[in-house]
């Protein structure tokens, strides 16, 4: 039990010097601030113009892997990448849902842009992946049907 306690504080007083140096920024180890403009955008325009640009353009450099048919909507496998240079955001948007985005991810400089996770779908629609590289906001699409039990609905 001392062990965990010593291995704890000596975790926490890492930290805690690592902030107050300026090395770690709050946002760098917690959740960026939420914005629930984004996550209310009803589509793809809404939700771009709500992160603050003014358009997008499809690109063949970002690549969406998603099922053609989900027999199961509330665990619908998703993953893109880019191959943008400089790629700083990616998100991926179910155009369909009550709320679009499904999900949003800040990509640090110098790691790989791709991210896999799982989206729930409540019924056939778009998926889209949204990047930002380079200060332009790229798109890729794919529909992706969901059936009701498995039985083609």
């Amino acid at each position: 039990m001392n062990l965990n306690r010593r291995d704890m504080l000596r975790i926490t007083s890492v930290l805690s010097a690592a902030f107050a140096v300026g090395i770690l920024k709050p946002n760098d180890v917690f959740a960026a601030e939420w914005s629930a403009a984004v996550f209310n955008a009803k589509g793809l325009d809404a939700a771009v113009k709500a992160l603050g640009g003014n358009g997008f353009a499809v690109s063949k450099d970002i690549s969406i892997d998603a099922p053609d048919i989900a027999e199961n909507g509330a665990v619908v496998p998703v993953s893109i990448s880019s191959a943008v240079p400089n790629t700083e955001y990616m998100a991926i948007l179910v155009e369909k849902n009550p709320s679009a985005m499904a999900a949003s991810f800040n990509i640090p400089t110098g790691t790989q842009p791709a991210v896999t996770t799982r989206v729930k779908m409540g019924m056939t629609s778009q998926i889209h992946a949204l990047v930002k590289a380079d200060g332009k906001w790229l798109v890729a699409s794919k529909e992706t049907k969901v059936t009701l039990g498995g039985c083609g609905g």
